[in-house]
């Protein structure tokens, strides 16, 4: 006996199948500052020294150092908290790895993120690369417009090059923007 299966069924199978959930974002900022590898690192190499050079923040407080396993609380002026968790310091590579530990879409519109920030020689001066690999903040198959794809790209976007222009503005000692 031969099975038919009515085309109606196919189709309603064909739609359940292409439905899937968020795809990892990536942003990725780089400023290049005029002074050595080593002076930068000295301002930005503290994990949870963010709030003396980024503009976007009101304070940060600590735990752990800069150890694999440090944590830091980053609040933000426009409001909301970032948990974020260092992975890994590389203090002779100028360079760290850590990620959020517990999201605040008031905060930012991404339900999770991961990020490095790298000092590297440029010329005369350093290249302060910063990536991160995030979700969006509503990880279902129809977020609303605030917490899409888009949303978490120009979130994430807007505080990587704030921060990153921060971090000029404070080892150039000029006014930050």
């Amino acid at each position: 006996m031969r099975l038919r299966v009515p085309i109606l069924v196919l189709t309603l199978l064909s739609g359940t199948a292409l439905a899937h959930g968020p795809t990892p974002q990536k942003v990725d900022q780089s400023i290049v500052i005029a002074a050595k590898p080593d002076a930068v690192w000295k301002v930005v190499g503290e994990f949870a020294g963010i709030g003396s050079w980024h503009p976007d923040v009101a304070g940060s407080e600590g735990r752990g150092g800069n150890r694999s396993g440090g944590q830091r609380t980053v609040t933000l002026k426009a409001g909301g908290t970032l948990h974020e968790g260092l992975d890994e310091m590389n203090a002779a590579g100028r360079s760290y790895s850590y990620r959020l530990s517990d999201p605040d879409l008031k905060a930012l519109p991404v339900s999770s993120y991961s990020a490095t920030l790298t000092v590297s020689p440029e010329g005369d001066g350093s290249r302060v690369e910063w990536l991160g690999r995030f979700y969006r903040g509503d990880t279902g198959n129809e977020p609303p417009e605030d917490l899409s794809d888009e949303a978490g790209r120009t979130a994430m976007n807007r505080y990587f090059a704030d921060g990153l222009q921060g971090l000029k503005a404070t080892v150039e000692g000029k006014a930050a923007p």
